[in-house]
C-alpha cells in the first residue's frame, strides 16, 4: 500500500520522474522566448500538450519556481536604484565598486541571487531561469497563486487514447467575456390624433330616404321590362 505518498510514479523510476518533470517544466517555460524566425518556434507561446496526469503532476513544480521568482522581485528593484548608470569597468563604476554604495548593493542583491541559484538548481537550464526572472515573475507580481491552468482536451492522443490536456500560464490566453448590452426601453410616443372631420361636412340624411344613384352612374346596364313578382 502507498500510504503517506503523494505523487504520481508514471511508470518511471525516481530519476526518470524528476527528469520527467523538469523537462516538462523548461519546455513550458522556453515557450516564452523570442523564437521568431527559429525552426522550432513555439506556435503558441506560454502552452504545452501533454497527458492529463503529467499536466497535473508538473503544475505544481512550475508554480513553485515562480513563487521563487516572484517574491525576489523587491530586492531585485532595489538593488537596481542603488545600480550605478556608468559603463561597467570605466572609472566612475571602478570608484562605486569601491564605494560604500556597493556594500549596499551587494546585500540587497544578495536574496536574488539565492534565488537565481536555487531555481536554476530544480530547472537545470540557464536560459529557462533567465526568462522565468525577466518575463515571467513580473508579469505574475499581483498574483498570489494559481500560476496556470489545465484544460482538458476531449480528442484523445493516438495511439494508446491518453487523455490529453493543455497546460498552460494563465494571463496569456485569457477567455474574455463580453458584456451584454441591456436594451433600452424608450418610452413609447403618443400616438398621432387623426384629423377631426368637421361635422358640417357630414351630411345627415333620415334613414330610407336616402337618393338612389342613377343607373347610368353603376356601370351596369338598365334592366328592361318589370321584374318577376
Amino acid at each position: 500500500m502507498r500510504h503517506r505518498k503523494r505523487g504520481r510514479k508514471l511508470g518511471r523510476n525516481p530519476k526518470h520522474q524528476r527528469a520527467l518533470l523538469r523537462a516538462l517544466a523548461v519546455s513550458l517555460i522556453l515557450t516564452e522566448r523570442d523564437a521568431a524566425g527559429e525552426p522550432n518556434e513555439p506556435r503558441h507561446p506560454g502552452r504545452i500538450i501533454t497527458t492529463l496526469q503529467k499536466a497535473k503532476e508538473v503544475r505544481p513544480f512550475i508554480e513553485r519556481c515562480i513563487t521563487i521568482a516572484r517574491r525576489a522581485l523587491p530586492y531585485l528593484e532595489a538593488a537596481q536604484k542603488l545600480e550605478p548608470d556608468a559603463q561597467r569597468h570605466s572609472e566612475a563604476w571602478r570608484a562605486w565598486r569601491n564605494s560604500p554604495q556597493w556594500y549596499e548593493w551587494n546585500r540587497t542583491m544578495a536574496p536574488v541571487v539565492a534565488a537565481r541559484r536555487r531555481v536554476l538548481k530544480l530547472l537545470g537550464n540557464k536560459q529557462a531561469v533567465r526568462i522565468l526572472f525577466d518575463t515571467i515573475a513580473p508579469r505574475m507580481a499581483d498574483r498570489p497563486g494559481g500560476y496556470t491552468r489545465i484544460l482538458r482536451l476531449a480528442k484523445p492522443r493516438r495511439g494508446d487514447a491518453g487523455t490529453r490536456a493543455i497546460l498552460e500560464f494563465v494571463g496569456t490566453h485569457d477567455r474574455k467575456r463580453k458584456k451584454t448590452v441591456k436594451p433600452s426601453f424608450e418610452p413609447i410616443a403618443t400616438e398621432a390624433k387623426t384629423p377631426s372631420v368637421p361635422a358640417e361636412s357630414i351630411r345627415s340624411e333620415p334613414v330610407g330616404q336616402g337618393t338612389t344613384t342613377p343607373p347610368s352612374q353603376t356601370g351596369f346596364p338598365e334592366a328592361s321590362g318589370t321584374s318577376a313578382s
